[in-house]
């Protein structure tokens, strides 16, 4: 097993530099004698704020789009705690949806 993850995390394209840039700051992205590494590609984020919810974007019990970059870095495992608290504290949403994949060494 891998002492790697991949993070994977929406965020509206507003905001997509600035989480870039809290991740790169954090520690992930190195690859090799790089850094900032990471991909993005654009899609559509769907969500309906519900009550109690303090959305950035939408209103309560309203369903709501917005385009948004998927973000995708490596990321060593020890780190990854300080990388996600970075995440949460770049993006804009309450409740930012964060994956975390382990990876393999081949």
């Amino acid at each position: 097993m891998s002492k790697k993850v991949k993070i994977v995390v929406g965020v509206p394209e507003s905001h997509a530099d600035k989480v870039r840039e809290a991740i790169a700051q954090a520690g992930a992205g190195k690859i090799g004698n790089y850094s900032h590494a990471s991909f993005s590609c654009k899609g559509i984020g769907r969500f309906k704020p519900l009550e109690g919810a303090n959305p950035a974007i939408g209103k309560i019990g309203q369903l709501e789009q917005v385009i948004e970059e998927r973000i995708e870095t490596d990321c060593a495992k020890k780190i990854v705690k300080e990388v996600v608290e970075a995440i949460r504290r770049a993006h804009p949403y309450e409740e930012p949806a964060i994956d975390i994949y382990p990876l393999e060494d081949l």
